[in-house]
Order: C-alpha cells, then sequence, then structure tokens
C-alpha cells in the first residue's frame, strides 16, 4: 500500500523543535511529494541563522519517514526564508546649517540667555591645569543635587567637553537659526566641537571667535537653568574679553595647580577678571596631592598650599583642593565624568558643589 500524505506529516508532527512545536505545527514543510515510494520536501526555517542550526532535526526527520511502509527513499532538503536587507538607518541631525564664526551682530544688550539664572565662568591663566576637568565634573555634581545646569564649551580652538561629557553629537538647527542644546549625564550642554569633525582645526580670528561665542550663548535654546558653566579656554584672550565685557558674568572661580609656575598665570587670570570688574568667587587647587596606590603614601608632584595662600591674599575662598589621580584621567577619557562615580574623586567634587549651592553662587 502507497504511502500517503498524511502519514508523512504525522510522523513528523513527532519531531518536537527545541524552542517548541513541530516542523508541520510551526508551518515548516515544504514541496512535500511522493513519487513510487520517493518522498522528497523542503523544511524551510524561518531565518539563515536558524537554518544552519536544523541540520540534526533534518536528518532526524529523513529516518522517521524512511521507517514509513512504502518509502523507499527520502531526500529533505534545509533552506531559510531569503534574508531581506536591513532598512537603512535613519539619517543623523546634519550640522547646523547656519554659518558659525561671523562677526558678532552689534546689539545693545548683554549676551545672556533667557532664563539661565546665574552664569559663572571657570578660567585659569594656564593650560593644563585641569579647568576643563573641574568644569564638567562640578557640573555634573551640580546636577545630582538636583540644580539645573548647563555646559558651556567656550574653548574654541581646544574643546574637549564633547569627549569628557561624553557626547558627541551634532545639535540639530530646524530653522537654520536656533541652535538645540545637547544633554549628557543631567547637564545641557554645548561645544563648538560638537559641530565639527573631531580632527577639525578652528583657524579663525578674533572678530570670528567673538561672533561664535555670541552664537553660542543666544542662539543656543538653552532652556531654565539654575546656573551656566562657562569653560574657558586658557589665557587672557578674546574669548575671555569677549564674555567678560558682554555676558554679564556673575562670577568667575580660577583653578590652578599648587606650582609657582601655574600661580604666576593664575595671577594674570584674577587681574583679568578684576579688570573686567567680575567677580571672584574663589580659587581651586587642583591636582594638590596623589595617593600612592600601592603603599598609600601621599606625595605632592606640583608643591601644595600655593593656592590656598593666594586665595587668602586675595581675601577669597579656597573652593576646594582636588586629588590627582589616575581615576579621573581615565573616567574624562571614556566620557564618564568621575563624579558620577562614588569614591574620594567623586566626593571631593560633590563637596565643591556643595560649598557653592551654601554659599548662595548656584
Amino acid at each position: 500500500m502507497p504511502v500517503t500524505r498524511d502519514q508523512i506529516l504525522g510522523e513528523l508532527q513527532r519531531l518536537t523543535l527545541p524552542d517548541g512545536g513541530n516542523l508541520v505545527s510551526r508551518d515548516m514543510i515544504r514541496a512535500l511529494t511522493i513519487d513510487a515510494g520517493q518522498v522528497r520536501y523542503v523544511i524551510e526555517a524561518p531565518d539563515p541563522a536558524t537554518a544552519r542550526k536544523m541540520e540534526a532535526i533534518r536528518a532526524a526527520s529523513e529516518e522517521l519517514v524512511a521507517a514509513l511502509p512504502g518509502v523507499t527513499r527520502v531526500a529533505a532538503a534545509l533552506t531559510a526564508h531569503e534574508e531581506r536587507a536591513a532598512p537603512p538607518p535613519p539619517p543623523q541631525s546634519a550640522p547646523p546649517s547656519l554659518k558659525m564664526g561671523g562677526h558678532p551682530k552689534p546689539t545693545t544688550t548683554a549676551m545672556r540667555p533667557e532664563g539661565v539664572k546665574h552664569i559663572i565662568a571657570i578660567g585659569s591663566g594656564k593650560g593644563g591645569v585641569g579647568k576643563s576637568t573641574v568644569s564638567s565634573n562640578l557640573a555634573v555634581a551640580l546636577a545630582a543635587k538636583g540644580k539645573k545646569v548647563g555646559l558651556l564649551d567656550a574653548d574654541i580652538y581646544g574643546p574637549s567637553q564633547p569627549r569628557m561629557m561624553g557626547c558627541d553629537k551634532r545639535p540639530a538647527s530646524p530653522d537654520g537659526e536656533h541652535i538645540e542644546a545637547l544633554h549628557a549625564h543631567g547637564v545641557t550642554m554645548m561645544s563648538i566641537g560638537n559641530m565639527l569633525d573631531e580632527g577639525k582645526a578652528v583657524v579663525w580670528r578674533g572678530p570670528m571667535l567673538m561672533g561664535a561665542m555670541q552664537q553660542l550663548l543666544t542662539q543656543v535654546q538653552w532652556g531654565e537653568l539654575d546656573v551656566l558653566l562657562i569653560d574657558l579656554p586658557p589665557g587672557t584672550g578674546d574669548v575671555q574679553l569677549t564674555l567678560g565685557q558682554r555676558s554679564s558674568l556673575d562670577g568667575a572661580i580660577v583653578v590652578s595647580t599648587p606650582q609657582d609656575v601655574a600661580l604666576l598665570d593664575a595671577r594674570k587670570a584674577i587681574d583679568m577678571f578684576q579688570t573686567l570688574k567680575v567677580p571672584l568667587f574663589g580659587m581651586i587647587e587642583n591636582m594638590s596631592s596623589f595617593i600612592c596606590p600601592e603603599c598609600g603614601h601621599e606625595a605632592h608632584p606640583f608643591g601644595h598650599g600655593g593656592v590656598a595662600a593666594e586665595a587668602q591674599k586675595l581675601g577669597v575662598p579656597l573652593l576646594g583642593s582636588l586629588p590627582l589621580d589616575l581615576e579621573t584621567r581615565l573616567a574624562g577619557d571614556s566620557g564618564r565624568p568621575v563624579a558620577l562615580e562614588g569614591g574620594v574623586q567623586a566626593r571631593a567634587y560633590h563637596d565643591l558643589a556643595d560649598r557653592l549651592i551654601e554659599a548662595g553662587l548656584v
């Protein structure tokens, strides 16, 4: 008596699949033919990856069907639905369609974003003292305490906040005039580095810098902020002059290492703020000590107490002494400021944020 289609499907139903069901209930049997005892069919898997795992099931199905009376030969082929091409990724936000770095527009009002309660500049006379690290970690620490915080990277020639804050997206500018601010770790932020390729140099003269700063302050949609921290470039140049004269800064914080060479330049930054009549809220001594992770010995590679002495001489607070450590550097390079974590390093920045809040500066 010749084998029937129903008999073959009945045998294939006995073969349970690893993820449930069987070849028949999962509708995987295709092109079943019976010709003088020779049975042929196709097992169609849902995708190529599943098909590659089903060779043992194909062989087992042949054995079951071959055992039926009247079957002389069985041939089962294994295939899969054709892979469909993945849909193209959504287009990334294009760079703002406005020109950056033109000459500043004449205005009779201060370049102060609407809705921002306080603007604090964080500066240093010398590069390499950790001013950008302090800015990003202080912003994160203040945000963790419930403050609405903005961070503006004003270092046009050497922007570092996109890397330190882990936010390298390009901002959108739907109307070619306003720029949508970016957000990272609870902080609203913006940098010229978000508008350029990371390796692209900014080759601008002073008026173009001033125009860019005007745009970053007045065309970015900062929203309602308790404080906007401005990470200044080193020195006492065009950016500092523009912000000091035209942005109504509420105050400034100067960051320095304890060594004499750094303090020489820090004094120039302090003199600049005094010349521009920007109140000096205090000083921060960065890299003040180093604790050996192996033996626990405390060392002072850049000296000790120099910034505290300078602050005392000026009659301004020493807002904090921050350690030199590997964790802070690694955190900044990875885009997750160390203030987001626990430990001694994070505690130092949270203590600094507490002092600013308690003093009513934020």
